[in-house]
């Protein structure tokens, strides 16, 4: 048998004509995204909410956060509910000490502490810190952890809060964490992501854990 039998010449005319459609097809797909990128010409500073009831909000906050202090952005953070706690973030993120200001304002969750007044307290002050940031011309993002929480409690004026995230300054950027998340807010946002729960760990009795939740 000859090597031409064993081994017949390969036909590269399929090949050929499924890589030319696959590129006509991707050069198509990049002339829609250049005309769609075409109009979008503005920049502005964004009211960013993550909400629902899935695990991840205050997470990807803080990722946010780190891709802006490596830009060299100037940032605040301030904790409305979470108290003291030894967490991961905190940890990391003190690392940048010239570029991010840290307010952790809450003393934990209403069930922690079962007094009403001291956490609208709490509350109170964590806004009154958050309206410093947002007022500090140099700050360019500034993340409001739990807020959503204070606000669904009513430990704040939700009227107040928001109208003061609407008239922020025009490169500010705020991000504000927590779930049920008030329509009004919803409503004043640039962009929302709401977390959806499909399988959590918690079910299963597995506890929170260094590095995952904390």
């Amino acid at each position: 048998m000859s090597d031409q039998t064993r081994n017949p010449p390969h036909d590269t005319s399929d090949e050929d004509e499924i890589n030319a459609r696959a590129n006509e097809k991707a050069r198509k797909r990049k002339a829609v995204r250049a005309r769609i990128l075409a109009t979008k010409t503005r920049e502005k500073g964004l009211l960013i909410v993550h909400t629902g009831k899935g695990k991840g909000k205050s997470t990807a906050a803080f990722g946010l956060l780190l891709r802006a202090l490596g830009h060299g952005w100037p940032c605040g953070v301030v904790q409305f509910i979470k108290g003291a706690w030894d967490t991961g973030e905190r940890r990391a993120l003190a690392r940048f000490p010239d570029q991010l200001s840290w307010h952790t304002m809450g003393e934990g969750f209403t069930w922690e502490t079962q007094d009403r007044a001291r956490d609208m307290a709490a509350a109170a002050a964590a806004w009154a810190k958050a309206q410093e940031l947002i007022a500090a011309p140099e700050i360019k993002l500034i993340v409001l952890d739990e807020l959503n929480i204070a606000l669904r409690y009513d430990y704040l004026s939700l009227a107040e809060v928001v109208a003061a995230l609407r008239s922020r300054r025009p490169g500010l950027h705020i991000v504000v964490t927590g779930r049920n998340a008030k329509p009004e807010l919803l409503d004043a946002a640039d962009l929302v992501t709401e977390m959806s729960l499909v399988k959590h760990h918690f079910a299963a009795g597995v506890k929170a854990q260094a590095g995952i939740e904390f």
